[in-house]
C-alpha cells in the first residue's frame, strides 16, 4: 500500500499499521491515541478556505459530495434507490455534516442505478438547485437503466431545478474551484489539457485493446477538479476502451494528487494506460463489500508509480485476504453494514487529509514537490 525508496521501508510501514490495528483493539480510546503510528493525528477543525468532499457509502454505488471553499456544493452520483432511501438518508447526514442545507448541483455520471437511482428520495430530502448530465439515456432497452432515467426525468418535470448538458471541454458552474468536464457520452477531449500531453506510449503498451463498451458506463461524465495546486480526477464508470482515447499516445490528462477510482475498482476500467498516465498519490476507492475491488484493477493501482496511499470505503469480499488494504485505510470493515464514508479536507497549496470517521483519526498528505 505504502510506496516508499526501498522494499524494506514499504514493509516497515505495513507492520506500523498492523501494529496499530492491534493496539486500537486493546487499549482504551484515550490512551491509544498516544500509539498510533504518527503518520495519523485527530483530525483538524474545518478551515473556511478548505474544499472538502465526502465519499459518501452507498454500497458499491458511488455519491461524493463536494464542498467548495465559497460554500458551493456538487454532489456526484446519487446511489441506490432501493432500502427504504437508505442513500439518500446518508447524503443528507453528510451535507449537514458539512453545513448545508441545500446541494447546489447534481452531477449524474451516468444513468446506472447504483449511480441515478437516488435521485427521487434525495429531492425528497433535501433541496437540488440543478442537475448536470450527458444527455439522453443510451442503454433504453436495458430495463433497470431505463427506469431510473425516467423517474430522473420525472423529477425534472416537476420543475424547480435547472439542468446542464454537458460535454467535454466544458466547465462546471463552480465558485472556488475549477471544474472541466475531460468525458462525456463517450466522447472525450479533443486535445490536452494545459501542461499535459505528455507521452504515455509505455502505460499504454502495458493495456491490451477491448472491445468497444456498449452500455452506459463508457457515456460517463468524467471531470478534473483544480483547487489551487491540487488536481483531483472523477470519471464515474468509464471503461477501458475511452480511457484509452483520453491517454493514448498522449496523456490528455497529465498527473493528478488524487484519483476517485473508477467503477468502484472493478476489472472494466483503471487500465494501465490510466492509473500509470495519471499517477495519482492517493486513490479513494468507493467499493461496497460485494462490489468492486476487483484484484486486477486493485494491483494497477497499488503498483502505479507515484502512489502514497489507497484508501477503500469497504473491505473487498473479492479482493479477500491478498487485495485489501490494512484497516486504518479502510472505511468499513468485515461485518454488519456501518455507513462509514470518508472526508478529504484540502487546500490551495496541494495539501490535504483524509479522515476515517470509523477510527477517528486523520492522515496528512504534503503538497507534492
Amino acid at each position: 500500500m505504502m510506496k516508499d525508496s526501498s522494499l524494506q521501508a514499504s514493509q516497515r510501514t505495513s507492520r506500523q499499521f498492523l501494529k496499530a490495528a492491534m493496539v486500537a483493539t486493546l487499549c482504551a480510546a484515550a490512551a491509544c491515541l498516544l500509539l498510533l503510528p504518527r503518520t495519523f493525528a485527530a483530525p483538524k477543525p474545518d478551515a473556511p478556505n478548505a474544499l472538502r468532499i465526502y465519499f459518501v457509502d452507498v454500497e458499491g454505488g458511488q455519491s461524493t459530495l463536494f464542498v467548495t471553499p465559497a460554500g458551493q456544493s456538487l454532489l456526484i452520483d446519487t446511489g441506490w434507490p432501493v432500502n427504504a432511501g437508505r442513500d439518500a438518508d446518508r447524503i443528507v447526514a453528510a451535507a449537514k455534516d458539512a453545513g448545508l442545507t441545500k446541494i447546489d448541483y447534481v452531477l449524474l455520471t451516468h444513468y446506472h442505478t447504483d449511480h441515478v437511482g437516488g435521485v427521487p428520495q434525495l429531492a425528497a430530502r433535501i433541496p437540488i438547485g440543478g442537475f448536470i448530465d450527458h444527455g439522453v439515456n443510451r442503454e433504453p432497452d436495458v430495463a433497470a437503466t431505463e427506469q431510473g432515467f425516467e423517474a430522473y426525468q420525472g423529477v425534472l418535470a416537476k420543475g424547480g431545478h435547472t439542468r446542464l448538458i454537458v460535454k467535454p471541454g466544458d466547465m462546471l458552474p463552480l465558485q472556488g474551484i475549477q471544474a472541466e468536464v475531460v468525458s462525456a457520452d463517450g466522447a472525450v477531449l479533443a486535445s490536452p489539457l494545459p501542461g499535459a500531453g505528455a507521452d504515455n506510449t509505455t502505460a499504454c503498451a502495458a493495456s491490451e485493446i477491448r472491445p468497444t463498451d456498449q452500455t452506459e458506463n463508457r457515456r460517463s461524465v468524467g471531470t478534473i477538479f483544480t483547487f489551487g495546486a491540487l488536481r483531483i480526477l472523477d470519471l464515474g464508470d468509464l471503461t477501458w476502451d475511452v480511457e484509452r482515447q483520453l491517454m493514448c499516445p498522449q496523456n490528455k490528462l497529465g498527473m493528478v494528487d488524487i484519483f476517485v477510482v473508477s467503477h468502484h475498482g472493478w476489472y472494466q476500467s483503471n487500465s494501465p494506460a490510466l492509473v500509470d498516465g495519471i499517477a495519482p498519490r492517493v486513490a479513494i476507492m468507493d467499493n461496497g463489500a460485494k462490489k468492486g475491488g476487483s484484484p486486477p484493477a486493485w494491483d494497477t493501482i497499488e503498483k502505479s508509480p507515484r502512489l502514497v496511499d489507497l484508501w477503500q470505503l469497504h473491505y473487498s469480499e473479492e479482493g479477500a485476504a491478498t487485495h485489501n488494504v490494512a484497516e486504518p485505510f479502510l472505511a468499513n470493515v468485515q461485518g454488519p453494514d456501518t455507513g462509514y464514508y470518508l472526508k478529504l479536507t484540502a487546500w490551495a497549496d496541494g495539501s490535504f487529509d483524509v479522515l476515517n470517521p470509523r477510527t477517528g483519526q486523520s492522515k496528512h498528505y504534503a503538497a507534492a514537490k
